[in-house]
């Protein structure tokens, strides 16, 4: 079993930076594409980026394009997103998840699911 811990969320001003990370343990993340989504209430969980089990490949949505940056050490076994130029409409529960190919994360298809971290941005 693989356990997601996220940490880094808070509240911020619009325009400012934040880090969220997310631990992983229990077995190695190195075999998983890693991802992050967001939901915000009342609104669809989307995917706002992804990365490759070699981090190769990454996804972003085109929403966060420029501003967010997701990289990953499977050494240290966390991944981690920079948000920059935050915006209110960024305002969600961020959660990190496990899944075995950039597509199943993109579909959604994930085999392993953290407790969120939440980022509120004011106005």
């Amino acid at each position: 079993q693989l356990q997601l811990v996220e940490s880094g969320g808070g509240l911020v001003q619009a325009g400012d930076s934040l880090s969220v990370s997310c631990a992983a343990s229990g077995r190695t993340l190195s075999g998983y594409a890693m991802g992050w989504y967001r939901q915000a209430p009342g609104k669809q969980r989307e995917l706002v980026a992804g990365i490759s089990n070699g981090g190769s490949t990454k996804y972003y949505a085109g929403s966060v394009k420029g501003r967010f940056t997701i990289s990953r050490d499977n050494a240290k076994n966390t991944v981690y997103l920079q948000m920059n130029s935050l915006k209110p409409e960024d305002t969600a529960l961020y959660t990190c998840a496990a899944a075995l190919s950039m597509v199943d994360l993109q579909k959604g298809r994930y085999e392993y699911w953290g407790q969120g971290t939440q980022v509120t941005v004011s106005s």
